[in-house]
Formats: structure tokens, sequence, C-alpha cells
């Protein structure tokens, strides 16, 4: 095997088999729900697109986040904004995405960017994994390739099963 599809594989294992089988049936009340006051979540705005609840850097301790702001963020900040800046045009921004405000859409969502990352790193040769990802990561500009697709497959892994957890506990409470 090579580098690209020992990561792929990583990524597509998680995926298959952990991850989307879980999310299967997701509802919004679920994706939606807010166990404590003041969670983060992707938010309906009164005269807008719906907008996801962010600052950076983050405050201490971190808020709680909802299954909406979690799934949201594997999408749109973990896959869709770096397949944009790596793969893309580099249009996807925090200020530019469209943030879902259903599970329907989040799903969507995480499933379009998903396909857009994957597609990305398959097209990758071990020089290319090897190479500075560049500007586009900021203060990690020097690391390579392959230290991002780990970092990322660890993003998903971590707050997929947050998200995981999330409905069990949602589940439980009723």
């Amino acid at each position: 095997m090579t580098w690209r599809e020992e990561l792929l594989d990583q990524l597509d294992f998680y995926w298959d088999y952990h991850l989307m089988p879980r999310l299967e049936g997701l509802t919004d009340a679920e994706y939606l729900w807010e166990p404590v006051p003041d969670c983060w979540t992707v938010r309906a705005t009164a005269d807008g697109p719906p907008m996801i609840d962010w600052q950076w850097p983050v405050r201490e301790p971190p808020p709680l986040t909802t299954i909406a702001w979690r799934l949201a963020h594997i999408a749109v900040q973990v896959f869709g904004i770096r397949a944009s800046a790596h793969f893309g045009d580099g249009s996807l921004t925090i200020t530019t995405a469209s943030w879902p405000i259903t599970a329907e859409q989040g799903l969507a969502a995480l499933r379009e960017y998903h396909d857009a990352w994957r597609a990305g790193v398959a097209s990758l040769d071990d020089a290319a994994l090897q190479r500075p990802v560049g500007e586009a990561e900021g203060p990690w500009a020097d690391r390579s390739m392959a230290t991002l697709v780990l970092h990322l497959n660890r993003e998903v892994m971590h707050h997929g099963a947050e998200i995981c957890l999330l409905r069990d506990l949602y589940r439980a409470k009723l």
C-alpha cells in the first residue's frame, strides 16, 4: 500500500463502519438539541442565512456544542474549507459557507465536503503528501500534506465520536 492508500483507508474505515451508520435517522430535534444552556450551535438569523457560533481563539473553557455545530464543523471547517483551499479555488471560508440548519442539510454537506476532500487526497502521490501545505494552513504552513491528512482524520474521529455520544445522551433523556 502507498501512504495515500493508508491515509484513505483509515478515513474510509471510520466513515463506513463507525460514523455514517451511527448518523442514520438523525432528526432535526437531535441535530439542534442543546443539552445545557448556552451551547454553540448553528442558528437561524432574523434577516440572513444561518450562522455558526464561532470565535478564535476559543474561550476557556470551551463551550459545549450541539450535534449541529459538530457536524457542521466536520463538514465545512474540516473537509470543505480544506478541500477548497488545497484542491479547489479557495472560495469556501467561514464567512462564505452556507451553514446547515437541518439534519438533512447537515448530512448532505457532510457527504459533499467529505467526497471533495477524499477525492483531493486520492489525487496525491507520495511526493505531494510530503510537500508543505503552504499558507492556507497559517502557522502550520511548513507541515506536510500527510500531517494535515492525519490531523483531519483525527478531527473527524474525535468530533464524530462526540456526535455519537450526544445521540446516545439524547436518546437516553427521552
